[in-house]
């Protein structure tokens, strides 16, 4: 997760603290709209806690970033609150904190999609791969970060007809998810390949200097690495598991 002054996340989790302490225990249809959004802050906090541990938003937001995605959504959805469904429920606290998470996760997880920005998938595609179970999702997956745009997974030419022109990959816990998949799956040279191409923990090297590195000869070395660079995406959507992604989408 990016840097931030804890100082200023400990302020905030005083300030919940004292606002809830000085809130009237009543029923949830008497509180007013302010009271309302304050006495669910906690849930923000504790949804917020469990994104910004995971590797999903870490390296683009930080947790008080987290905590103002959460409490703006928070916010809208106490506006759309229909109180004459929420009364028909027989739990109306368990009724109000659903809805809440609901809104909460979603509008936390918009915004890390939208400041993620080396993933470049129009948020109804990421929605529709999140509903998703198959290997579709899995190609998006690493086509979004490997090509940093929007294609067509079914493409058998993207690689070459596409430049890369992205600059580095350089979010360093997806950097280390990445990796870790990689040594899983790929060989030496496959790993190295993709390390060296994508800039993943270096400068990005051009399919020559990645030859010269490798040991690859011949005139058309490059074409070789580029060759790499194919089977090497190819061999990560076909063994990792929509499951392994499934976080970062």
């Amino acid at each position: 997760m990016k840097k931030y002054n804890i100082q200023n996340y400990i302020r905030y989790k005083e300030d919940i603290k004292t606002s809830i302490a000085n809130l009237e225990d009543k029923d949830y249809r008497d509180y007013t709209r302010s009271e309302l959004i304050v006495k669910f802050l906690p849930l923000v906090e504790t949804l917020g806690r469990k994104f910004s541990t995971s590797d999903q938003a870490s390296g683009v937001m930080t947790i008080m970033d987290i905590m103002q995605a959460g409490s703006e959504s928070l916010t809208k959805a106490v506006d759309r609150l229909d109180w004459e469904t929420v009364d028909k429920s027989d739990d109306v606290e368990k009724t109000l904190k659903s809805f809440f998470s609901k809104r909460i996760k979603g509008g936390i997880r918009r915004r890390i999609d939208i400041t993620r920005g080396n993933i470049r998938i129009p948020e109804h595609q990421l929605n529709n791969m999140r509903k998703t179970k198959d290997k579709k999702a899995v190609q998006m997956f690493f086509n979004s970060i490997f090509l940093s745009i929007d294609v067509k997974v079914n493409d058998e030419d993207i690689f070459n007809q596409i430049p890369d022109k992205s600059e580095p990959y350089n979010i360093p816990l997806m950097n280390a998810y990445l990796k870790s998949l990689m040594q899983k799956y790929l060989d030496f040279a496959e790993f190295e390949v993709l390390r060296l191409s994508y800039g993943l923990d270096c400068d990005k090297h051009s399919a020559k200097e990645i030859a010269i590195k490798l040991g690859i000869e011949g005139v058309s070395n490059y074409v070789r690495v580029s060759e790499l660079k194919k089977k090497a995406v190819q061999k990560l959507i076909d063994n990792v598991d929509h499951s392994q992604v499934l976080d970062y989408l």
